[in-house]
């Protein structure tokens, strides 16, 4: 599972002009579902998006994880994340088919709203437009498959 976080001070996600997700202060979420992943990887992700220290403390300085200020997440799915460029047409061999991957897109949102976290998403499988004013910028990449402790 491969996850672009980006922090963001306001996001917003429309379908067909319609807005279907908004929030303030947090991170917006593209999550990409690889063939191979299980649950344990989206347990891993949502593990690492909530206790990202990459908040400013009073000092100004990186300290502070999502809950500490009151941060949100907007989930946006993103098969394009399983992209090979190896050619200039982009192969998605590589990305989980549609049915695996709305299940554990679905689970990785029940998971961060498991642990006390306003979640919105965009609708999965949709043309999307979004909105982010990314706060840094600051951006993270995470892969389940590359875990470091």
């Amino acid at each position: 599972m491969r996850a672009i976080l980006q922090r963001v001070t306001a996001a917003e996600v429309r379908v067909g002009g319609r807005c279907v997700g908004k929030i303030g202060t947090g991170f917006v979420v593209l999550l990409g579902i690889g063939r191979d992943d299980i649950e344990a990887d989206a347990e891993f992700i949502v593990d690492r998006v909530i206790g990202l220290r990459v908040f400013a403390d009073g000092a100004g300085k990186m300290n502070l994880a999502l809950g500490a200020v009151g941060g949100e997440l907007l989930v946006i799915s993103q098969f394009t994340l399983y992209a090979d460029t190896s050619q200039r047409r982009p192969s998605f061999l590589g990305a989980a088919s549609p049915q695996d991957a709305q299940r554990l897109y679905e689970r990785f949102i029940w998971l961060a709203q498991a642990r006390d976290v306003r979640v919105e998403s965009g609708e999965f499988g949709a043309h999307m437009e979004l909105s982010i004013v990314n706060d840094g910028p600051v951006t993270i990449i995470l892969d389940s498959r590359n875990r470091q402790a």
